[in-house]
């Protein structure tokens, strides 16, 4: 596989261009702060995983604050803390403050002058608004939970994106599918055989983090670490 055979670059952005994990034990401290048992970071993420991917599945009409306020919710329950609804609410509204990766907004603006740039992203449109901003604006296009009325890793999401892309003579064998997750991301784009890049950005971590665990694993094209990684390969292919 060659980078450069794509014309669309799809995007997950929660794991893969900003950087959720941190931005979720740092929302969830005011309410990890008072659990009586120490719990890891691996601990937060993986039951935070649990009760965001139920949530979703549950009530795929819910925007993503208000999923992240229903997960805090479960937390504090399954932690045996007690926490209002308002905090619950501040943590779902903490979205926009979650960093993106330091290497996310160059390889972007580089990407841009190759590629159709796609999100396809589980978030509501206005806490997407300010991480797009924090990436620069990069994207030509941006499909979200809220446009869709689901969540991935549910086909429809996938479906929708891919209609939209047929309607700019985007075709399946033209998009290079780019995510961590592969229980959101790289799962559904096997099904609807789209090629896929892995940005792994767990390399040095065990475990699959925020995202649940994806049963058998996918299939994916190529693979780096970071997405600096993968502008230096697809430089050195225009090079060589």
């Amino acid at each position: 596989m060659r980078l450069t055979d794509y014309k669309a670059l799809t995007f997950d952005v929660y794991g893969t261009l900003i950087d959720w994990e941190s931005g979720m034990v740092a929302g969830l401290a005011p309410l990890t702060e008072r659990v009586s048992r120490s719990l890891s970071r691996d601990d937060i993420l993986e039951a935070h995983a649990f009760h965001e991917s139920t949530a979703q599945a549950q009530t795929p009409g819910k925007r993503y604050p208000d999923v992240l306020a229903l997960v805090y919710r479960r937390l504090a329950e399954e932690w045996g803390v007690a926490a209002t609804w308002a905090e619950a609410a501040a943590y779902g509204a903490s979205v926009a403050d979650w960093p993106a990766f330091g290497d996310s907004a160059e390889a972007l603006a580089y990407l841009r002058a190759h590629y159709a740039l796609v999100v396809l992203s589980n978030v509501d449109n206005a806490s997407f608004d300010a991480s797009d901003a924090r990436l620069g604006r990069p994207f030509h296009v941006v499909c979200t939970a809220e446009d869709v009325g689901a969540y991935k890793p549910d086909d429809r999401n996938f479906g929708y994106m891919l209609r939209r892309l047929e309607r700019m003579g985007i075709g399946k064998g033209d998009i290079l599918h780019t995510a961590e997750s592969m229980f959101h991301d790289h799962a559904p784009a096997n099904r609807h055989g789209l090629a896929s890049c892995h940005i792994y950005r767990r390399h040095d971590r065990p475990g699959f983090g925020a995202t649940m665990h994806p049963g058998d694993m996918p299939r994916v094209d190529a693979r780096f670490d970071s997405m600096a990684a993968m502008v230096a390969a697809h430089r050195a292919e225009l090079a060589g």
